[in-house]
């Protein structure tokens, strides 16, 4: 998992630790419940990371998707949207009534995912000075 999280940040130029920093605490998460990771099959193919809080007005979950990855020479097999599929029963399986996640507004392949999936996105392109958009989907 570790790997692969490593491999993505890098995939898109961003800042990473290294594969040997982040297993640690990649373990720490999973020991104190603080994340949930999921892996494609086979396992090298993808990881998905999920966060979870309690939303103040209904003290009931909402699950956040931080992190979604695939392997370039294994995309386009379905293990995207195996791995949505499996957060979101994740995230019923833990009582929250929706899912959240952030995405680049130029990744068109995981905003056609997504939106295929019944996220719909909150925000416009070009409304986020960020470059993000940010999508949401009841569960």
């Amino acid at each position: 998992m570790a790997g692969l999280l490593h491999r993505f940040n890098r995939e898109f130029d961003e800042p990473s630790p290294g594969a040997a920093v982040l297993e640690p605490r990649v373990r720490e998460h999973m020991e104190r419940g603080l994340s949930v990771f999921l892996l494609a099959a086979p396992p090298h193919a993808g990881v998905a990371q999920l966060r979870f809080r309690e939303y103040l007005f209904t003290g009931e979950p909402i699950c956040y998707l931080e992190e979604l990855y695939v392997v370039p020479d294994r995309r386009g097999e379905g293990h995207g949207r195996a791995l949505m599929e499996a957060a979101m029963a994740t995230a019923r399986e833990r009582g929250a009534t929706s899912i959240e996640l952030g995405t680049a507004t130029d990744d068109r392949a995981a905003r056609a995912l997504y939106e295929s999936l019944g996220f719909t996105n909150l925000e416009k392109p070009g409304d986020s000075d960020t470059g993000m958009l940010f999508y949401e989907r009841e569960l």
